[in-house]
């Protein structure tokens, strides 16, 4: 096992007392960090303004080390989905959905995922292990590294990177709290918190913990109107129901600074939850909570009991919520065609599996237009 320090699992206050340690001075600490970060530097040669020296100390002790690509698929719609390999081998996903000369980057928390949900092909996959602070920041790194990073190309291609990937980041507190820091910092990535968003099933301890250690945006995968429902989609409802869940949503909202409207994600799912009494049902339950209503089209895997609600079922539901003066969204889904869109991604893939299974649905696409 290696003693050397990677430098992308600090922070920057983190980093000053690491200078101190090793009898060098602290304002080395923030040059440093913003090679790191703002240049995405992978080689302390590259970090012109320090000493020989210094460099040489570092070079000895010190990694600069990122996840590894296995595999870059560039999509149709122009999103990119990075399978990325950590030190253990164990695999994730990261990815990034263009908008103009902007995006948002899409990572994960953890190696697989302990909660269940039955709609969702993370799932499947089952819960390995927690992703320390520098696998989560790494890819951010790395992405900037691949698609641009400010200080080297003048634009802000990563303009928001949101907790939505693989993994309950609030069942990884302690990491991921670290490396909202450092995407906040403003010698690190600079994003403002409303750009920043942690998305949770419903973990309560650690959203009521949230708030003083990192205000940012907040996305509640909440996918069902009642506790019967969402005790089968969502498990972690048998512990956390939502009349416990909510209260502490609407107090994050309170002490916020970030955000002031959690965003509600609801996967639809045919004749599951998308009916018309669904939708006033939800109508009811949030009706004393700031939020904006985000509609997923669910997305198929292999092996799965669901199917996507028609369009027309859709619709309808976000009308009836419009109409009682929700703000509603359709998401569009980007990345399906790699496999990167919401609830898709897993570390470890049957890719003949899934290729078969995307041609399935376009043939199905097809022959439904040509019954039409």
């Amino acid at each position: 096992m290696s003693d050397r320090l990677n430098l992308l699992d600090l922070t920057r206050e983190e980093m000053v007392d690491f200078f101190k340690e090793i009898d060098e001075k602290p304002f080395r600490a923030p040059q440093v960090f913003k090679w790191l970060h703002q240049f995405v530097a992978d080689d302390f040669e590259q970090m012109t303004n320090i000493s020989k020296a210094l460099k040489v100390k570092l070079s000895e002790i010190c990694d600069i080390k990122g996840p590894e690509i296995i595999s870059e698929q560039l999509s149709d719609d122009g999103t990119i989905k990075w399978a990325l390999k950590n030190g253990d081998g164990q695999a994730i996903e990261t990815v990034f959905i263009p908008d103009g000369e902007r995006g948002t980057l899409c990572i994960s928390s953890q190696v697989g995922c302990a909660l269940d949900c039955s709609f969702c092909s993370t799932a499947q996959q089952g819960f390995n292990r927690n992703l320390s602070t520098a696998e989560i920041v790494g890819q951010v790194w790395l992405a900037a590294r691949r698609i641009g990073a400010l200080r080297t190309t003048g634009k802000r291609r990563i303009s928001n990177v949101v907790f939505m990937g693989m993994g309950e980041p609030l069942l990884n507190y302690d990491a991921v709290v670290k490396a909202c820091d450092i995407l906040l910092d403003d010698f690190g990535y600079g994003l403002s918190k409303r750009r920043v968003t942690i998305s949770t099933s419903g973990v309560v301890p650690g959203l009521n913990k949230l708030i003083d250690k990192a205000d940012v945006a907040l996305a509640l995968s909440l996918h069902a109107p009642n506790n019967e429902l969402r005790d089968e989609l969502v498990p972690i409802n048998k512990k956390y129901p939502i009349e416990v869940l909510l209260p502490s949503v609407k107090q994050y909202l309170d002490d916020s600074k970030a955000s002031k409207k959690v965003t509600i994600e609801y996967v639809m799912l045919r004749g599951v939850n998308d009916t018309a009494a669904h939708a006033r049902e939800l109508c009811r339950l949030l009706k004393d909570i700031p939020c904006k209503i985000n509609l997923i089209p669910f997305n198929p895997f292999p092996q799965t009991q669901y199917q996507t609600s028609t369009q027309k079922d859709i619709d309808k539901f976000g009308d009836i919520m419009i109409k009682k003066g929700f703000v509603v969204v359709t998401r569009r889904t980007r990345g399906d065609d790699i496999d990167a869109a919401c609830g898709q991604l897993v570390g470890q893939v049957n890719d003949r599996t899934r290729r078969e299974e995307r041609k399935l649905r376009k043939m199905e696409k097809i022959e439904v237009k040509t019954l039409h």
